[in-house]
């Protein structure tokens, strides 16, 4: 079983920053919509957390021996990451009638768009 520990530092390190940014998102949408864009920011985020986190094990249980190998790994691991953002979503938008939209999607892309940042961040310092 691979856990988070396992991974390589781009993504700890990309998750951490996804974590700060979740946690100073959830902050100013408290001050500016009260509980529920606290919430919802805070979902957005963790929508993206869970997504990236469950992605990046995915592909790094895959075997790699050959570019081909390297490619459908790296396929399957964005099918699960998609597939489980559209379900998420779904689950917070179905289950949380308060929900504050610009928040839950602010939080959610901005959170998205820090992931991408995992491919400049260096192996070795």
């Amino acid at each position: 079983m691979v856990g988070l520990g396992a991974l390589r530092r781009p993504i700890r390190t990309v998750l951490r920053w996804q974590l700060v940014a979740t946690a100073l998102l959830t902050l100013a949408g408290g001050l500016l919509a009260g509980i529920d864009g606290a919430l919802s920011a805070a979902l957005g985020g963790a929508v993206s957390m869970v997504a990236g986190g469950v992605s990046a094990v995915v592909a790094s249980k895959g075997k790699g021996r050959s570019a081909g190998d390297v490619l459908i790994g790296a396929l399957r691991a964005e099918a699960v990451k998609i597939g489980l953002i559209a379900f998420l979503l779904w689950l917070v938008l179905a289950t949380y009638d308060r929900v504050d939209a610009p928040a839950l999607f602010g939080s959610f892309v901005i959170t998205v768009l820090i992931f991408t940042k995992a491919f400049f961040v260096r192996e070795y310092e």
